[in-house]
């Protein structure tokens, strides 16, 4: 399976699915959820969303892609950091990575697009995030999955998932 680590929109991905670092309730928010249910058809998403959640945290449910490139979303909750001790934090947020690209490999998928899951908002220290991702991907054998892509927001992001890339 190929990883890419690139900078960008994740709601332009041409991957089959793109990952949304999405709330337990599954309600538009902020950030990338904000600009996936935006870019989307905020109406048609959030209708989706509501008769699929609500998810625990590190679950994984998809939608439709509707207006957007990727053929489905793939929301997942990842975890808010100080919520929970530094070890179930850890388990939760690789359950977020590893959770969704079962789904994918369910799904048929030869490519997802995740962006850097609890980093935003949710207070995730993104050296520690970045290596539990990348950890969790390395480590997962798919099925269908072919290419994993990791869209980083920021150039900061991006030097922190590069510095732990194989």
């Amino acid at each position: 399976m190929k990883i890419n680590i690139i900078i960008g929109d994740i709601t332009e991905s041409d991957c089959d699915a793109i990952v949304n670092a999405a709330n337990k309730e599954l309600r538009g928010g902020s950030g990338v959820c904000g600009a996936i249910f935006k870019k989307a058809g905020w109406d048609i998403l959030q209708k989706e969303c509501y008769e699929k959640g609500p998810i625990k945290t590190g679950e994984a449910i998809e939608t439709k892609g509707y207006n957007i490139k990727a053929k489905y979303i793939i929301h997942t909750a990842g975890p808010i950091y100080f919520n929970y001790s530094k070890e179930e934090s850890k388990r939760l947020l690789s359950n977020s990575y590893l959770n969704s690209m079962k789904l994918a490999d369910k799904l048929g998928l030869k490519s997802i697009a995740f962006p850097s899951i609890s980093t935003g908002v949710y207070g995730y220290p993104i050296e520690e995030a970045s290596k539990i991702a990348l950890e969790t991907i390395y480590n997962y054998k798919p099925e269908t999955l072919e290419l994993v892509e990791i869209v980083c927001f920021d150039k900061n992001t991006f030097n922190e998932y590069n510095k732990n890339a194989r």
